[in-house]
C-alpha cells in the first residue's frame, strides 16, 4: 500500500487536495470518485511506500473477533493516515471499506459514525470496554487534548506490540515442555491400556512371585482398563474445579504466590511484570496522561495481585506528593533495584518517561534472553521426569523376567 498526493476536482468544480493510501492510482481514481471526485494528478509519495503498510489490514481485517494484532494495525495505520494530512472520519472509512465483513468492519463503521456526530474518538471507544482497553483510550484521549492525537495512536500501537511480543516470547518458551509433558501422559496411558495387560497375562500364568513395583503397574493399568471412563471424566471435573478455583480471589492469590516463588519461572515473572509497569506507565506519561490515572490504568494492566497492591501504594504516594522511586526501592523482593534507581533519576530530571521506557526495554532483552535459555535450563529437568518414569517401568517388568530365569 502506498501513500498519494493528488490534486481533484469536486462536483462543484472546485479544485481539492490531500494524501490518500491505495495500492495503484487506480484504487485511488475509484475511491475518490466514490466520494464524488475526479482526479487530475496524483503522485505516489516516497515516505507513503516505506512507512504506510495497509496490507496487514487486508489479510487481518477477517471475519471473526478483534484480537492483539488487528488493534496494533488499526492504530499505527489510523495515526499514519491522520500524519499524513486525512481527517479521522476519511481514515476510518478507508479503513472500513478496505476491511472483510465482520467484527472489525462493524466497530470502524460505528466509530466513525459517532465521530460524524460529534463525538471524539476516545468517547466513541468507550462503547467497545472488550475491544478497547483503559489504556487505549486513556492515550488516545491525551493525544486528543494534547492536538497530537497521531503521535498518541503510535504510542499505543508500540506498546500494544512490545506487550504482544512478550507474551508471545514466553508463550513459545512454555510450549516446548508443555507438548514435552502431554506426549509423556498419553504414552504412559497407551501403555498402561494396550501393553501391560499382555505383560500382566504372561506373569500371572507362570506364576512368578512378583515385585511391589510390578504389583503396582498392573494394578495402576487394570484400574485405568476398567474404569477408563470415570478416569477421563473424573480428570475432566478435576481440571475443570481446579480452573473455576483459580478465577476466585484466593484461587487467583494463590496462583501469584506460586508464580513469584516457582524456580526458573519466578525470575521471569518479576522481570515481565517489572517491564509491564515501566512500558506502560511511560507509554501514559509520554502521551500527556496525568501520573494518578496513568497508574490507575497500569493497575488494571498488570495481572498479578501483589503488583496490584504495590501500584495502588504508588498512587497513595502521588496522592501526599511525595517521589514514587521510594516505593519501587521499599519493594525490591518484586520489583529489581535498578527501577527505583532509574526512576529516582527520573524524578531529579524531570524526565521519568524516558527513564522508564529504558527500563522497559532492558527488561524485555533480559525476558528475551530468559526465554531463549529456558529450555536448556527445563530439557534436564524433563530427561530426568522421563529417565524415572522409564527406569520405573524397566524395573517393574524386568525383575519378574529375571526371576523366571532363575526358577528354570
Amino acid at each position: 500500500m502506498a501513500i498519494f498526493k493528488y490534486k481533484a476536482v469536486d462536483k462543484d468544480g472546485k479544485e481539492t487536495s490531500g494524501v490518500m493510501p491505495a495500492k495503484d492510482k487506480f484504487e485511488l481514481y475509484h475511491l475518490l470518485k466514490k466520494d464524488g471526485e475526479t482526479v487530475v494528478s496524483a503522485k505516489e509519495t516516497k515516505e507513503g511506500a516505506a512507512n504506510l503498510s495497509l496490507d496487514g489490514i487486508l489479510s487481518l481485517f477477517g471475519i471473526g473477533g478483534i484480537g492483539t494484532h488487528d488493534k496494533i494495525i488499526l492504530a499505527r495505520n489510523l495515526g499514519q493516515m491522520i500524519e499524513a494530512g486525512l481527517p479521522i472520519t476519511r481514515g476510518l472509512s478507508i479503513m472500513e471499506r478496505q476491511a472483510k465483513k465482520g467484527k472489525l468492519r462493524e466497530v470502524l463503521k460505528s466509530l466513525n459514525e459517532s465521530i460524524s456526530k460529534g463525538s471524539t474518538l476516545s468517547d466513541s471507544m468507550k462503547n467497545y470496554p472488550k475491544i478497547f482497553s483503559q489504556l487505549f483510550v486513556s492515550m488516545v484521549r491525551a493525544g486528543e487534548e494534547s492536538g497530537n492525537l497521531a503521535s498518541a495512536l503510535r504510542t499505543v500501537a508500540d506498546q500494544m506490540e512490545k506487550t504482544f511480543q512478550l507474551n508471545r516470547k514466553i508463550r513459545g518458551a512454555m510450549m516446548y515442555p508443555a507438548v514435552i509433558m502431554c506426549l509423556m501422559v498419553v504414552i504412559a496411558f497407551l501403555m498402561m491400556v494396550f501393553m501391560v495387560p499382555t505383560l500382566t497375562a504372561t506373569f500371572t500364568g507362570l506364576g512368578v512371585a512378583l515385585p511391589f513395583a510390578t504389583r503396582m503397574l498392573i494394578w495402576l493399568s487394570n484400574f485405568l482398563r476398567v474404569y477408563f471412563i470415570l478416569v477421563i471424566l473424573g480428570a475432566i471435573v478435576l481440571f475443570g474445579f481446579f480452573m473455576a478455583g483459580l478465577r476466585t480471589p484466593t484461587g487467583q492469590r494463590w496462583l501469584d504466590f506460586m508464580l513469584l516463588h516457582l524456580p526458573i519461572f519466578a525470575e521471569i515473572v518479576k522481570q515481565v511484570n517489572t517491564a509491564r509497569t515501566a512500558r506502560t506507565l511511560s507509554s501514559l506519561l509520554s502521551s500527556g496522561v496525568d501520573i494518578v490515572t496513568a497508574i490507575d490504568v497500569t493497575r488494571d494492566v498488570l495481572q498479578n495481585s501483589y503488583y496490584k497492591e504495590i501500584m495502588e501504594e504508588i498512587k497513595k504516594t502521588v496522592q501526599k506528593g511525595e517521589p514514587i522511586s521510594v516505593v519501587f526501592t521499599d519493594n525490591e523482593t518484586l520489583y529489581p533495584l535498578f527501577i527505583g534507581e532509574m526512576v529516582a533519576v527520573g524524578e531529579e530530571t524531570g524526565k521519568i518517561g524516558e527513564m522508564l521506557i529504558s527500563v522497559a526495554t532492558f527488561y524485555e532483552d533480559e525476558v528475551d534472553q530468559q526465554t531463549k535459555d529456558m529450555s536448556s535450563v527445563i530439557e534436564p529437568v524433563i530427561m530426568v521426569v522421563i529417565g524415572v518414569a522409564v527406569g520405573f517401568f524397566a524395573y517393574a517388568v524386568l525383575v519378574p523376567m529375571y526371576s523366571l530365569a532363575n526358577v528354570m
